[in-house]
């Protein structure tokens, strides 16, 4: 009876891990089709809203909204870094996928864990396993070799590949120091309480900048795009958590490093259902290489050692 309870737990789990990793796989499909619709500011300004919106209302009703009399000025001035890094991360990788492909960005934000892996060992001091090196050092390769790659393919559009690949960078280290700061702040407030608040204050910073009226024009698809932008957060989080709550973290982390795979596997998919609006990506065998490169690194890093509190997932 037990050994059957645990096997139920560790399916639940993996179904729950492989529905986050099909969402934030997808994601920057749709992002793509968003960023037609609606400029990124305004586009991640509504995101943030309905985020904060939503998740308010569900700590509400449980009774858990932070409480935030118990911050002390450290605090604040952390919740404030993570805010801006989380906002810059969207922001970023926004900018970044408007100046390339889902596919190339979706590999290339893969370093945003490796360069929190870096500031979890410089700030917190945190012990590397051999195999979590050598994840490490895959990771690297394989990112190094996607970048080359691509580059000799590119021709007349590398200036704005690379202005992409800049913003794509951008995102990866802004995430880093959200995460972070958000790793300290789990000392005096719960994750769903971090994440409130962070979701409300990008919604402030984007509200100046934004361009609300555009909502009113968009029906239809349109409408079914941005409702899922808006909701794919909390869904794949939600599915994130629970996942962490029936499965081992370094496995939950293990199905998650395999996204790359799946924004390449929709986007095929989406390219032979609607050939007149989605063009399949074009990768050389040596991006692919390093592409699987990556995704090797990232399984190893995840299961070459036990991890810590995991921040949510960088965008994209």
């Amino acid at each position: 009876m037990r050994r059957h309870r645990a096997s139920g737990r560790a399916g639940l789990g993996f179904a729950l891990a492989t529905t986050t990793m099909a969402l934030w796989g997808v994601l920057p499909l749709v992002l793509e089709a968003a960023l037609r619709i609606l400029d990124p500011v305004t586009l991640t300004w509504f995101r943030f809203l309905v985020a904060a919106l939503l998740l308010a209302g569900w700590l509400a009703a449980r009774g858990r909204l932070p409480r935030l009399r118990a911050l002390d000025r450290g605090d604040w001035a952390l919740l404030a870094v993570a805010t801006a890094g989380l906002a810059a991360n969207y922001i970023g990788y926004l900018l970044g996928l408007e100046r390339t492909t889902p596919a190339n960005a979706q590999v290339l934000i893969q370093s945003a864990p490796m360069l929190l892996a870096l500031g979890g060992i410089v700030v917190f001091r945190e012990p590397f396993t051999p195999a979590q090196w050598l994840g490490f050092a895959a990771i690297a390769a394989g990112l190094a070799s996607f970048f080359a790659s691509q580059l000799g393919a590119l021709g007349r559009e590398l200036d704005r590949y690379l202005a992409g690949v800049s913003w794509i960078a951008f995102a990866a280290v802004t995430w880093a120091v959200y995460g972070l700061a958000q790793k300290q702040l789990l000392r005096v407030l719960s994750s769903q309480g971090v994440m409130l608040c962070i979701y409300v204050g990008c919604a402030l910073a984007f509200w100046p900048g934004a361009a609300p009226a555009k909502l009113l024009a968009v029906s239809g698809a349109g409408a079914a795009v941005l409702a899922f932008c808006a909701l794919n957060t909390l869904v794949a989080y939600g599915a994130f958590a629970a996942a962490l709550e029936h499965w081992e973290a370094s496995r939950v982390s293990a199905v998650l490093a395999l996204t790359p795979l799946a924004t390449l596997a929709c986007s095929a998919g989406f390219a032979w259902w609607m050939p007149e609006r989605a063009a399949p990506e074009s990768l050389s065998p040596a991006s692919w290489a390093g592409a699987a490169a990556v995704v090797a690194g990232s399984l190893l890093t995840s299961l070459g050692g036990r991890r810590a509190i995991t921040p949510a997932a960088p965008e994209g």
